[in-house]
């Protein structure tokens, strides 16, 4: 079993509780993050990593947005969630790192909390930047790996269990990967401390 299928697993595994285990963090600050993002957005949008379908209550009405995830189950959670809602639009079971769609389709891109779980990041970051049409924005909330020397270690040390558990990687370094998958226009902006982060991109080619 190659590690994207083993990362799929785990996010079908955790997907009855995800929502759960997330609480927490969502009443503290990401639904207000989520609403945040989801303002901006307008053309042909694509949410890389829609999960449980925690940005759907706030996309925009009368958008066309197509969202994808890698676990089939986190997507019919998602799928109940936009139903309930009666919100329209496409959801695709899609991996980011290995996308169907053709060069340069959308204005927007975004993600919340998504590419601690791609297994191989460099690749979904150059695959978003491939769909995303030249000067398109991209748009990320995600939590990365503290500088702080203490904090760093800590998360270092915790990460095997994240990732074993459900998937996650609690110390990547999600902007040292954005440069590496080629984006040259990086807007960061902090949002707890150094771990969570507002990264906005503009797509030059």
């Amino acid at each position: 079993m190659n590690n994207t299928e083993k990362i799929r697993k785990r996010y079908d595994r955790a997907s009855k509780v995800y929502d759960i285990l997330e609480q927490p963090m969502e009443a503290m600050s990401l639904k207000k993050w989520r609403v945040e993002v989801t303002k901006d957005l307008k053309g042909k949008v694509l949410e890389v990593g829609v999960g449980t379908g925690k940005n759907i209550p706030y996309y925009p009405d009368n958008i066309d947005i197509t969202a994808i995830d890698f676990s089939k189950k986190m997507l019919d959670k998602a799928r109940e969630k936009a139903i309930k809602l009666n919100k329209k639009f496409e959801l695709i079971y899609m991996d980011a790192q290995n996308m169907d769609f053709p060069d340069n389709t959308f204005d927007r891109v975004f993600t919340t909390c998504v590419f601690c779980s791609v297994p191989d990041p460099i690749k979904g970051l150059k695959e978003i930047r491939r769909v995303c049409k030249p000067n398109g924005k991209i748009i990320m909330i995600e939590h990365v790996r503290s500088e702080q020397k203490i904090l760093g270690v800590v998360m270092d040390i915790f990460n095997p269990l994240t990732v074993n558990l459900y998937g996650a990687n609690i110390n990547r370094r999600t902007v040292e990967n954005v440069r590496r998958a080629g984006f040259t226009d990086i807007e960061v902006t902090n949002l707890t401390g150094d771990i969570v982060k507002k990264i906005i991109i503009t797509n030059k080619k």
